[in-house]
């Protein structure tokens, strides 16, 4: 199956999700648990819509900080959701040509949104691209830093845990 259909097929889970509230990895477990209740889902869409849920933070954050004058809860839901389908492409897929991601991006907008949506995803992905890297670094070293944050409370956790007043206590002076 052609990577623009199954684009198409992740955008209408991502879009379901967004609309319903719901968590998006759940979404995609339960459509993949009953695949005969609609059209399977090809295996590039759910990789796009893995890579979106696993980085939203971070595609949103790049989202807003790149968007002039719209924060990402603001966007129309599908545009929201074309954006991050791209910036997760743009960011985290190297087997895909930024431009590409991008043209996909607007091929959709065109389909799907208002006549503004693609100038503005335009201008939007072109700015991710160029800051692509920037992005994909500061997500490691916050990822990298939580768990750097972790490993300290997993060892003051099993300092405490060693040192708890349920725990036997050799006494100070054996000789007592």
């Amino acid at each position: 199956m052609a990577r623009s259909t199954a684009r198409k097929r992740a955008l209408n889970t991502l879009y379901e999700a967004d609309e319903k509230g719901q968590e998006i990895l759940p979404l995609l477990d339960e459509r993949l648990a009953f695949p005969g209740a609609q059209t399977p889902l090809p295996a590039y869409a759910q990789d796009i819509i893995r890579g979106v849920a696993s980085h939203r933070r971070t595609i949103d954050r790049a989202i807003n900080e790149h968007s002039t004058g719209w924060d990402v809860k603001r966007m129309h839901v599908l545009d929201r959701n074309i954006a991050r389908i791209a910036a997760w492409e743009i960011v985290y897929n190297d087997e895909v040509l930024a431009k590409v991601a991008i043209d996909e991006a607007l091929g959709l907008a065109k389909i799907y949104s208002d006549g503004e949506a693609p100038n503005f995803l335009h201008g939007l992905l072109s700015a991710i691209e160029r800051d692509a890297e920037s992005i994909r670094t500061e997500e490691q070293e916050w990822q990298e830093y939580r768990a750097s944050l972790a490993a300290q409370a997993e060892e003051a956790d099993a300092g405490e845990t060693s040192e708890s007043p349920d725990s036997p206590q050799t006494p100070k002076n054996s000789a007592e």
